[in-house]
């Protein structure tokens, strides 16, 4: 991996260069993906045929285009019986954490007869994406659902593209089925966001859209957008590890690897205080791509991301994290708790040598659904809030009314806005 030192010019350029990762950037494929929403809008099941057929080639119709029973029974035969197990594990604990989560409604009564308060009501219809392909995760499967449940969404809905013989990932199918999806269709792409956006004869119309994509999945999200709601437009993943002299080479390189392996595009960054560590984890970093099964991709990843930067001091390393915002940041440091505290910008923040990010992907239970390309600084990971509304409670007594009524009428009168003020004004004529 390059070596460079961490100054302001190098910042800036890194920063830079993640930035073209994002979808925002690639304004091409845009025409393509509006061309297939506005199909699936005004054609429905006729539209959502057509383009699986083109881009999936099976021969979808009404009547194959449900998962059955049978074929989830199916699924869990072809699945090893201890994986199942596992999967059962990280769903529960992925449930359990996200009850942490929830929100009562609250009422803040006073004598003089004011009641404000907050009434938390989850959305109706929530439907997830799922890749298939050699991009299935059923992780991802657990991460959207799970938080979905907790907050009692009424129903649950997922697409998912089918092979050219009509079968589905045996793990996402499981998977879907131990976090409590409703109803699987057989359907991928731009065409499955549009399906779930405006529904078709078959698909119904949802509140809110989760789940990874391609580009044009994660483009027609974007296009959707207020129609429903959506969780993000994610980018690439990416990982960022904030080492000192005290960490181990050998761990690090194999976390930087853990998710340059998922696609050329992925960013993996070591920032760390110690030029030593920055030359001991290289090394490990090529022995460990050498024999690696996705080594060609991870060498494309780490030659168009891949990053380690040298910094002067510690705080100028924890500058430069606040900065980049990565999905992911590992803290490998003598006190990472004491680390922690001093960043402001991540997606997931794992502490100490034996919390390596796959941990948080597949098991410990807080969401892998994380913000990407730097929006860490506004965006949080997948929770229980996503799937709530949250409803504004206001009662005043006439008693409570008279006191400020007047007060109310002059900010009204103020904006110009006298039919405003004669609302409250008629009350104490």
């Amino acid at each position: 991996m390059r070596i460079i030192e961490l100054t302001k010019e190098t910042k800036d350029n890194l920063l830079n260069d993640l930035l073209k990762r994002s979808p925002n950037n690639y304004g091409q494929f845009e025409s393509t993906v509006n061309e297939i929403i506005e199909n699936v809008k005004t054609n429905g099941d006729a539209a959502v045929f057509e383009y699986t057929a083109k881009f999936d080639k099976f021969e979808l119709n009404t009547d194959n285009i449900k998962v059955t029973r049978a074929e989830i029974e199916e699924a869990y035969s072809k699945m090893d019986a201890d994986l199942v197990e596992v999967i059962k594990q990280s769903a529960e604990n992925i449930r359990t954490f996200h009850m942490k989560q929830l929100r009562n409604s609250w009422f803040d009564a006073k004598e003089d007869g004011t009641i404000l308060g907050m009434k938390i009501t989850p959305i109706g219809k929530a439907g997830v994406y799922v890749p298939g392909g050699k991009a299935a995760y059923p992780s991802s499967v657990l991460m959207n659902v799970i938080p979905a449940k907790v907050a009692g969404v009424g129903e649950i809905i997922m697409t998912t593209p089918p092979g050219a013989d009509g079968k589905v990932n045996p793990g996402t199918l499981v998977a879907a089925d131990i976090a409590g999806v409703d109803t699987i269709y057989k359907v991928g792409g731009a065409q499955a966001i549009a399906a779930m956006a405006f529904g078709t004869q078959s698909i119904p119309k949802v509140d809110k859209i989760t789940g990874p994509g391609n580009i044009f999945v994660a483009l027609a999200k974007k296009a959707v957008y207020g129609y429903v709601s959506i969780d993000s437009i994610a980018g690439p993943s990416e990982i960022l590890v904030l080492a000192d002299e005290t960490a181990n080479p050998r761990y690090v390189a194999a976390d930087l690897l853990s998710q340059a392996e998922h696609d050329e595009l992925a960013s993996a960054i070591l920032i760390t205080t110690s030029k030593e560590l920055a030359e001991a984890v290289s090394k490990e970093v090529d022995s460990f791509t050498a024999v690696l099964s996705r080594k060609e991709i991870i060498q494309k990843s780490l030659d168009n991301y891949g990053y380690i930067l040298v910094a002067e001091n510690m705080q100028d390393a924890i500058d430069a994290v606040n900065e980049i915002a990565s999905e992911h940041l590992e803290i490998l440091t003598k006190n990472p708790f004491d680390i922690m505290t001093r960043i402001k910008n991540a997606g997931a923040i794992f502490l100490g040598e034996y919390a390596s990010e796959p941990l948080g992907d597949y098991f410990a239970g807080p969401n892998h659904i994380l913000p990407t390309n730097g929006t860490a600084k506004f965006f949080s990971p997948v929770n229980v809030d996503d799937f709530i509304k949250k409803t504004s409670i206001i009662s005043y007594s006439r008693e409570a009314l008279e006191k400020v009524h007047k007060n109310i009428e002059l900010f009204a009168e103020s904006e110009g806005l006298t039919a405003h003020a004669n609302s409250i004004k008629v009350r104490f004529e």
